[in-house]
């Protein structure tokens, strides 16, 4: 049987840590929290992790070959277009931000090593693509989210030819009904003008959890406001009580000295975790912090290297991980991650891209993943023309029900995939 999305805890450094911050995290018990390890994995176990096979492709017995990548554009929505050799054609939505910014790394550098492969080596091809041509020298987020796209268009073909569901090729579905936490992104606004927006996001969905951003964002040490952080922490906590799992994201804007002044703050007003305090490449800086304080911190969201996600594991550089399903090069390299924190007692929060269909992917990939954390990131429906049979796609009592069925199990509108047009490099 499936175990509960909210027994899973969040493991702190050691047994008083864990103790202490046991009541913050959406029901996880204390007896639960000091029995997960804080010991470091063994090198040898995350290099194994990081070496092996993710995927599960027993089920698709024929060789699928990819005949077309395409990049289509409507309006400011990019759609991937996979085609197979035999006729198969699937459409999936990469990262719109990004790929408005990126898509010639994509066009021309990504798409095209995929082309007359066999899908089912899909994860040798993320190696092939990240070597090809001196790929690799594009190391980075612009390069990561196309190859992001690629991979998901790969999955989901392999979803349609073989009629199962995304979560089959990653070990199966492990729950369906994925709690959830509302987000805000504002930054600037006084206390009192963010309690209302908190309150309007949470307002009848039935959630449990909420987040918030504090600082100044890459700021070094500024404010947005004078003051606002400091007020706002306990303002959130004493309008919405004890019963709301809070988080807050400072989002890179502090040091790891003003980081953890501000991480005990968070403590008193006993938060559940801390994402990114310091600059998101200062792993030692977040790391102090992380050391520091009892509340968890977690980061991760911009991190594209596998290996520097080994030093944080082992090094407890953050206590919980939280990869980018498009940002880090999607759901393989992202379950990579999860698999390296697991072997380390650590939960998974994955960062949520906005817009397209990034909170379906999120609720997915919590879907079959073990170690995940109690409540994924949600910040509202997409503008997208999709239908779901399996699913609203909509928050419902605190929760989105995962898509069932073939690949990620959403349709987009034919109408709208056919005015979109072929993106082509002049």
């Amino acid at each position: 049987m499936a175990t509960p999305l909210a027994s899973i805890p969040f493991p702190r450094r050691s047994f008083l840590k864990s103790a202490a911050t046991a009541a913050l995290l959406g029901g996880a018990t204390s007896s639960r929290l000091a029995a997960a390890s804080s010991s470091s994995p063994l090198p040898s176990e995350l290099d194994r992790i990081l070496t092996a096979p993710v995927l599960t492709l027993d089920f698709v017995k024929s060789p699928v070959t990819i005949a077309s990548m395409e990049l289509l554009r409507n309006g400011r929505t990019f759609l991937v277009r996979t085609r197979s050799t035999d006729g198969a054609e699937v459409i999936t939505v990469p990262n719109p931000a990004s790929m408005a910014k990126a898509y010639p790394i994509f066009t021309d550098y990504i798409a095209p090593v995929f082309v007359g492969k066999e899908a089912r080596t899909l994860e040798t091809l993320l190696w092939d693509v990240y070597r090809h041509s001196s790929n690799y020298k594009l190391q980075g987020l612009a390069f990561w989210v196309g190859v992001a796209a690629a991979e998901m268009g790969v999955l989901e073909l392999l979803g349609q030819v073989s009629r199962r569901p995304l979560a089959d090729f990653f070990g199966g579905s492990k729950r369906r009904d994925i709690p959830v936490y509302y987000a805000s992104g504002n930054r600037g606004n006084t206390p009192e003008a963010e309690i209302e927006v908190l309150q309007k996001l949470v307002d009848g969905s039935g959630v449990r959890a909420l987040k918030f951003r504090l600082g100044g964002r890459m700021s070094r040490n500024a404010d947005s406001l004078p003051g606002r952080t400091e007020a706002l922490i306990p303002l959130v906590r004493q309008t919405f009580g004890s019963a709301m799992t809070l988080y807050a994201d400072a989002n890179s804007s502090y040091d790891s000295t003003e980081g953890i002044r501000i991480g005990r703050i968070m403590e008193e007003h006993r938060y559940g975790f801390y994402e990114e305090p310091c600059e998101f490449d200062d792993l030692w800086g977040t790391k102090a912090v992380a050391d520091a304080l009892t509340i968890p911190v977690a980061g991760g969201e911009q991190e594209y290297s596998l290996h520097r996600w080994q030093w944080m594991i082992a090094n407890r550089g953050v206590d919980i991980v939280q990869p980018d399903l498009h940002y880090g090069g999607g759901m393989i390299r992202a379950t990579k991650v999860a698999r390296m924190a697991a072997a380390a007692g650590m939960s998974v929060v994955p960062h949520m891209s906005g817009g397209g269909l990034g909170y379906v992917d999120v609720v997915q990939f919590a879907s079959f993943t073990p170690n995940i954390g109690p409540f994924m990131e949600f910040k509202g429906n997409t503008t997208l023309p999709v239908t779901c049979a399996t699913s609203s796609l909509k928050c419902e009592k605190g929760s989105v029900r995962c898509p069932a069925g073939i690949g990620c199990g959403v349709t987009l509108d034919p109408h709208f995939v056919r005015q979109a047009k072929v993106v082509v490099r002049s």
